[in-house]
């Protein structure tokens, strides 16, 4: 008997958990149905209501205080970045002097 009463109850929560799923699932994909007709309406009929922006040639500012600033900083950096090679081309050959004496690059070239 309690056999018959555990398969019955088992099957009741079974079936009330497969119901609230299948309803959640159901309500779920209606709403997304309704989203996305809304919003292929807005997009379908976007072009009427909404001018279309003008080209990027003209909405592009130009300002040649800015560019100057970042030409001089470009050209900051890559003299900073000469500078450190030179300076580590310095630290190289002293201490290949150090190490192997002053006709160190002559040997190896």
């Amino acid at each position: 008997m309690s056999f018959l009463v555990g398969s019955v109850a088992g099957a009741l929560v079974t079936g009330g958990v497969y119901y609230g799923f299948s309803n959640l699932i159901q309500t779920r994909t209606e709403e997304h149905r309704v989203d996305m007709h809304s919003l292929s309406d807005r997009l379908t009929n976007a072009s009427t209501l909404i001018p279309s922006p003008p080209p990027a040639s003209t909405r592009i500012t130009h300002r040649p205080f800015a560019s100057l600033l970042q030409s001089r900083w470009n050209d900051e950096m890559a003299g900073l970045f000469r500078s450190i090679g030179t300076w580590e081309e310095r630290a190289e050959d002293w201490g290949r002097n150090i190490l192997y004496g002053n006709n160190s690059r002559a040997r190896n070239s």
